[in-house]
């Protein structure tokens, strides 16, 4: 998968009222973009201490294009070559809409900083036939697949942290849980922007009444989301962390929550939850942050700041 040098960004749809050709069509323009050189003034530009590059995984039925970081020669050439890095295995927020190269800023500094190698994973998206279950899927394979092969890829498998923003945050949170079910011990989990709850109360947040339509109309937006990602016949409660039956034992969570967010409650929420269980928790709120404003350090003067605490929780909690 290469990156275009150049497009434009496509007008937003109704979501409300958007079909299937449509979504389909937007979330290609939009992609395109977010992979273009002329969002880097938005997204930021990568660190040119990390090498970036496309892989695929092998899974059950299907090939996965990931998006890995790794420490690069012109950052710190001993972790370059070393084969027991820490690794993070990232999920791209957006749901319906996204790529992995939208987070190029923040994971190529996790990669060059903490040292680490991070596994971005390129899941697929919501749509009519392809539910959240789907998505749930990749985050979790990639992260086993990884592990099991933990020695190809030059990781160090008791070292592994989880970390993703808005539908990827609530990707990597099932991850977390299925992790802990499967007897795999992460030592982090970082969610920034989560969103947690797909269930009937998705929308039943004082944050969701006061950011409905304001910085941007983020309802119609999150009502689509919430129809695919749970058609009809759908456990939503088995997809929503925060109804999970037992929420003891996870990982170490950092919860970021920038404040402007229609979903902020939904972060604020489940860490209670985590907190309520015994789960360690930290939660970090940015007051006057938008939604997706870690992958907008060109627009959002709060990302680097955001940024710098997710090293720093990262560093600590994988012992770097």
């Amino acid at each position: 998968m290469n990156e275009i040098t150049t497009a434009k960004r496509p007008p937003e749809p109704d979501f409300s009222a958007i079909t299937t050709e449509e979504l389909i069509a937007y979330r290609e323009a939009e992609n395109r973009f977010r992979a273009s050189s002329v969002a880097r003034a938005i997204t930021g530009e990568p660190d040119p201490g990390a090498a970036i590059d496309w892989q695929e995984i092998a899974l059950p039925g299907r090939d996965l294009p990931v998006r890995v970081y790794r420490p690069a020669p012109t950052g710190d050439a001993e972790a370059a070559t070393r084969t027991d890095l820490p690794l993070v295995v990232h999920v791209h927020g957006g749901g319906f809409v996204g790529t992995a190269v939208q987070c190029d800023w923040t994971n190529s500094h996790l990669a060059a900083q903490l040292p680490a190698l991070v596994v971005s994973v390129e899941h697929r998206l919501l749509a009519p036939g392809s539910p959240l279950s789907d998505a749930a899927d990749d985050g979790w394979q990639v992260l086993d697949h990884v592990l099991r092969h933990a020695a190809q890829w030059g990781v160090d498998p008791a070292r592994t942290a989880v970390f993703g923003e808005s539908c990827g945050a609530l990707i990597s949170a099932l991850t977390a849980i299925r992790a802990r079910d499967a007897g795999l011990e992460l030592k982090a989990q970082v969610l920034v922007n989560p969103a947690v709850d797909v269930t009937e109360t998705m929308f039943d947040y004082a944050s969701i009444a006061e950011y409905a339509y304001s910085p941007t109309p983020a309802l119609p937006l999150l009502r689509l989301f919430q129809r695919l990602a749970v058609p009809p016949g759908t456990d939503a409660d088995s997809l929503s962390p925060l109804y999970a039956d037992d929420l003891s034992g996870l990982a170490p969570a950092l919860v970021v929550v920038p404040t402007q967010d229609a979903v902020a409650d939904h972060g604020r929420r489940y860490a209670e939850r985590l907190r309520a269980a015994g789960t360690s928790v930290r939660i970090s709120e940015y007051a006057g942050a938008k939604h997706a404003f870690l992958t907008l350090p060109g627009v959002e003067p709060q990302a680097k700041a955001a940024q710098a605490e997710i090293v720093q929780f990262l560093r600590t909690a994988l012992d770097t």
